[in-house]
């Protein structure tokens, strides 16, 4: 029986406490079987002659790994140990089966934002921000589908609940000025894809530019801005400001400001920039050719050279 007085423990907490019993003990069962560990003077960490540290991707199963690293200070880096650096997370799973460690076996991986729980995203955030109403819009024709109650609740891609509508709509666009968010009818709509973006000032794990970036202001590599996506080839032109233009090679579905982009050539992981700006989508690309070729069209017998030749 509780006493009067003393709070009861969250969802949350538990699950934070029955992780960090996992981990911790981990820890000891790795040091047991003394398994080699991800340390500053062997692989899978690549040295520099300026002694700095770089990542290579993480193993199938910890990408995440690199999409947290990639902003850690060389001064943090070489005083870091990943224990569980060179190991898969089935592998990893194989321990805490061995040992007994049923209670974190049978938990379901979070595919949410992890402090937030199970709890409603929209009621949580607008806890802690005032709701800016606003509309729902086509990108197509203007037309308002809709209203919200914060433009800040949607993400570029993400799936939009507009009442009264049975088909679904995506959010392509977001005007934090006005409070409006766009939609497009189709979760592969053109609207979706870009192809290029700015960063801020890159952040590089080993502190420094790559050299063939430095030397020749491009560099041919791959990018991703969320976990466990495919990784993307990509040329990076870097800028006097040490921001760098990123050009897909292929256009990407949902780019979105405020997420970072992570750099990797082969399989190191060089670093990352926060997306400021992003290029044309698809649609807007496709609507400019358009008005290019009706206007060409409609010149007829009135352009430059199109009189009979006396």
């Amino acid at each position: 029986m509780r006493k009067e007085g003393l709070p009861t423990p969250t969802s949350s907490a538990t699950s934070t406490s029955n992780s960090a019993v996992f981990f911790i003990t981990l820890w000891i069962i790795l040091e047991q079987m003394q398994l080699p560990q991800v340390t500053m003077h062997g692989h899978p960490w690549r040295m520099r002659k300026s002694f700095s540290r770089s990542t290579l991707r993480g193993q199938k199963g910890f990408s995440e790994i690199d999409l947290k690293s990639e902003i850690v200070s060389q001064e943090a880096l070489r005083r870091t140990l990943f224990p569980l650096g060179g190991l898969t997370k089935d592998f990893v799973k194989k321990i805490a089966a061995e040992n007994r460690l049923h209670h974190v076996l049978q938990k379901k991986e979070s595919m949410g934002i992890c402090f937030v729980g199970k709890r409603n995203f929209e009621k949580f955030i607008l806890q802690y921000l005032q709701p800016q109403p606003g509309k729902f819009i086509s990108i197509e024709d203007n037309k308002v589908l809709g209203t919200h109650k914060g433009w800040f609740l949607y993400t570029l891609g993400q799936r939009a609940k507009i009442g009264g509508l049975r088909e679904p709509w995506y959010v392509v666009e977001k005007d934090g000025t006005k409070g409006d968010v766009f939609v497009a009818p189709q979760t592969d709509h053109p609207a979706l894809y870009r192809d290029l973006l700015r960063t801020n000032r890159v952040h590089w794990i080993a502190e420094e530019p790559p050299s063939a970036l430095v030397r020749d202001k491009m560099m041919e590599c791959h990018f991703r801005f969320r976990h466990q996506m495919a990784l993307v080839p990509c040329v990076l032109t870097l800028n006097q400001d040490g921001t760098v233009w990123v050009t897909a090679v292929k256009a990407v579905r949902a780019l979105t400001p405020g997420q970072f982009a992570v750099f990797y050539k082969g399989e190191e992981c060089l670093g990352s920039g926060k997306i400021l700006r992003l290029g044309p989508s698809a649609y807007t690309l496709q609507k400019g050719r358009s008005k290019s070729r009706v206007a060409t069209e409609g010149s007829g017998g009135d352009g430059p050279g199109s009189a009979p030749v006396p």
